[in-house]
């Protein structure tokens, strides 16, 4: 990207004076020392950050462009807890990328894993950091075609505590929903977003 004004920091401008695991379970939390150049000139006092250490995750939209559907898993999210509605979330398939793989190879394990369905086409729409601010997972987003004839149920791998309600939605039907609030976790909202922008360029170009 192309600045206009101002400064334009690198990893150069970040000085890691010290770095200890303060929690290590399912995932880490990291504290840091550090300091960083600042925008009016010079460097910050030395800082103490603690990140949520769970690195990069994949998340992928299953649609059928034959039918104008798509495929979306609930199931219970501890992050949800305190919400009103309560903690089950309507979401994407996702999961964690391990070492050794790639997003694609994630997309394909994770379909079969949490929804019982082959991803015929793939399109990538973005990657991004959901919560900079004190986490940092990376999360790659894309859009799976898929054929949902017979898809549905409940799948997930019970040695993993899951139990995932497997539901096929009209896309127009999504979108409602959507619009509703209904939905409320990020990578699902930028998903059904970017699908209503380019559904009709799939269905041209998967069918």
């Amino acid at each position: 990207m192309d600045r206009k004004e101002g400064p334009c920091f690198s990893h150069n401008d970040v000085e890691v004076l010290e770095k200890s695991t303060v929690y290590s379970g399912f995932f880490k939390m990291q504290r840091y020392q550090i300091k960083h150049r600042l925008i009016k000139g010079g460097w910050s006092p030395v800082l103490s950050r603690e990140c949520f250490d769970r690195g990069p995750a994949v998340g992928v939209l299953l649609y059928d462009p034959y039918k104008d559907a798509v495929v979306l898993v609930e199931q219970f999210r501890i992050g949800a807890l305190e919400a009103h509605e309560g903690p089950w979330q309507l979401e994407l398939v996702a999961g964690i990328l391990e070492d050794g793989e790639s997003p694609e190879d994630v997309v394909h394990r994770e379909s079969i894993e949490e929804a019982g369905s082959d991803v015929l086409a793939l399109e990538y729409i973005y990657e991004y950091y959901p919560s900079p601010g004190g986490c940092n997972e990376k999360l790659f987003l894309y859009c799976g075609g898929i054929d949902s004839s017979g898809v549905g149920g409940v799948h997930g791998l019970e040695e993993e505590g899951e139990d995932i309600w497997v539901q096929v939605f009209p896309r127009e039907e999504a979108w409602h929903i959507l619009q509703e609030n209904y939905i409320n976790n990020a990578a699902t909202i930028i998903a059904l977003q970017w699908l209503q922008m380019n559904y009709q360029r799939l269905q041209e170009k998967w069918q």
